[in-house]
């Protein structure tokens, strides 16, 4: 029985390898890390688009194409997924603790939480961007699981609290005893405060 060759189209296509990453995409990068990086420094008032163009060794004219103006460039570089996991398999009762967790090994492995709270602490709107951040992404969480949806606003802005006072103590303003502690310790203490908030009876 005679096999009819190989398509030489089919073959080409298999065996084609994965397209690199267009330049584009690497510059948009470049400007994010270092927009992220001034705003933190500088605030925003005081960062400029020609600073963060240099940061960036590009030509400001680059920053101005692709995002418009400072405005356009502070929301994308605010832009942030907590990428929260899907806590509907975890109990109910283990929800605080799994969160601080999740924040942590965030915390630790990425610096762009770490750089907007310090846009948060010093500029309004970078304030107002880390509330609807956590707005968006906490407060469906605090939905799904407290007692009284009607309280899940302010059950999901004590946890905000909770989790933000964490990150400013260990790393903005590097708390020693804080910063000594262990990602499981830290979880063990703050666990259970998280856990009360979405939980527990309202006072």
């Amino acid at each position: 029985m005679n096999e009819s060759p190989p398509d030489p189209a089919t073959s080409h296509v298999a065996e084609a390898p994965p397209a690199p990453p267009r330049r584009s995409d690497a510059t948009r990068g470049a400007i994010i890390a270092a927009a992220r990086e001034r705003f933190a420094a500088d605030g925003y008032e005081r960062a400029t688009i020609r600073a963060i163009a240099k940061d960036a060794r590009i030509d400001p004219s680059m920053v101005m194409r692709y995002y418009g103006n400072k405005e356009g460039l502070f929301a994308a570089a605010c832009a942030i997924d907590l990428r929260l996991p899907d806590l509907t398999a975890v109990p109910r009762e283990d929800v605080g603790r799994a969160l601080v967790t999740h924040f942590l090994d965030v915390w630790e492995k990425d610096e762009v939480l770490t750089a907007m709270l310090r846009v948060g602490i010093t500029n309004a709107a970078g304030a107002e961007r880390m509330q609807g951040i956590f707005k968006d992404q906490l407060l469906p969480v605090a939905r799904r699981v407290c007692p009284d949806p009607a309280d899940a606003p302010a059950r999901a802005g004590l946890c905000a609290s909770q989790i933000l006072g964490v990150a400013l103590t260990r790393y903005v303003l590097r708390f020693p005893p804080v910063v000594a502690l262990s990602g499981e310790e830290l979880a063990d203490w703050a666990g259970p405060t998280v856990q009360r908030y979405l939980t527990a009876e309202r006072p």
